[in-house]
């Protein structure tokens, strides 16, 4: 990592002791030097820096800093994958701090994320809140399939589920899981990226409650219990744009398009004949994403999903030193292939259009 790369600044409202500790923080990461965070955890919660605090002011704050110096190629994954281990160990540290041995006097809730959902640590900040605010809390991590967490849901009888996705593409896994945990009596309450900034995806897959981070979470659980589902909730069924079959058969023939459009590629730009195997598979994983977002658009009947993953690519693109406009080809040649399916060629060309005509950044937001 360039250890010259600045702290993340503190955003307004930040306790003014949380920015040293994110300074200290930062550099100990930047070194991939896990004794440096955790020392630098423990003093300042030996120093009177509040629990809560550390967890979201400081960790919540780098993490996130981690992440936007992956997409601007200023770190590679390696390192990435280090500092969030890293991270993780100080939320361990923390846990068994004095300070923040909180006994239960609240009820019980079940945190985990979506199956197939990798990214633990926002819901391993969230379990780490609820237990500071009094809850009992059982945390399952990353990649719960939906019959085991039902299992535990019926052997544990939580008062509600916080459901965490950071990927869009699990939105379809984390419905079947929102209605599966409603069926048998228990609310979900979601939150992460996945669901949109303003928890759009969180209303229209019939969650209970959405929040937009885990102190907010906190904060709505506290207020009281979340409603029992009723009997007529909405089931995966609702959605009345998936009667066109679309999202299914692109869905299911997933891997037909990517070799259908990788071997067009092919034809059509004969300088892929020449790349590496690395560089083959690397652009076969490009294809698979944006089949899977395209999907994931035709599920949620949201064109802005598929055009901010566009936007997105681009800029990782960009900061790789490969062109956005490499893009459009893969669209074109994919809108071929779907010229049949009217909503999928509708969002195709409206995601080309959207490429052509917005500036990229290597800051990972589109100018």
């Amino acid at each position: 990592m360039n250890a010259t790369t600045p702290a993340p600044p503190a955003p307004a409202g930040t306790p003014v002791g949380a920015q040293p500790l994110t300074d200290a923080l930062w550099e100990a990461v930047l070194g991939l030097d896990e004794p440096a965070a955790i020392t630098a955890v423990l003093r300042a919660l030996d120093g009177g820096m509040d629990a809560e605090s550390v967890l979201l002011d400081a960790i919540g704050r780098v993490q996130a800093r981690v992440g936007e110096e992956w997409a601007a190629n200023r770190i590679t994954v390696a390192q990435e994958h280090a500092a969030t281990a890293i991270n993780d160990r100080a939320i361990a540290a923390l846990a068994r701090h004095p300070s923040a041995r909180t006994a239960p006097t609240r009820g019980r809730i079940t945190v985990t994320c979506v199956d197939g959902e990798w990214h633990a640590l926002p819901a391993r900040l969230l379990a780490e809140v609820l237990r500071l605010r009094g809850w009992h809390v059982d945390y399952l991590g990353a990649q719960v399939p939906t019959p085991h967490l039902i299992a535990h849901l019926h052997r544990t009888g939580p008062d509600a589920v916080a459901l965490s996705g950071s990927i869009p593409t699990r939105l379809p896994t984390a419905h079947a899981t929102i209605t599966a945990c409603q069926v048998v009596g228990v609310p979900v309450l979601v939150g992460g990226a996945a669901f949109g900034p303003d928890g759009r995806y969180a209303r229209l897959l019939g969650a209970d409650a959405w929040a937009a981070d885990a102190r907010t979470a906190a904060d709505d659980l506290a207020r009281g219990p979340l409603p029992r589902p009723q009997p007529d909730h909405q089931t995966i069924d609702d959605l009345p744009h998936l009667t066109d079959q679309e999202y299914t058969l692109v869905a299911r023939t997933r891997p037909d398009l990517v070799r259908a459009v990788f071997t067009g590629l092919e034809g059509e730009y004969p300088a892929m004949r020449g790349y590496t195997e690395q560089q083959r598979e690397r652009t076969a994983e490009d294809l698979a994403h944006i089949v899977d977002f395209l999907a994931t658009a035709l599920y949620t009947g949201d064109q802005a999903l598929f055009s901010r993953f566009l936007l997105w690519t681009a800029d990782v693109l960009t900061a790789r030193g490969v062109p956005a406009q490499s893009l459009l080809p893969a669209l074109d040649l994919l809108g071929r292939e779907l010229k049949d399916f009217p909503r999928a060629a509708g969002m195709l060309r409206t995601g080309a259009a959207d490429l052509t005509r917005t500036p990229m950044t290597t800051s990972g937001i589109a100018e």
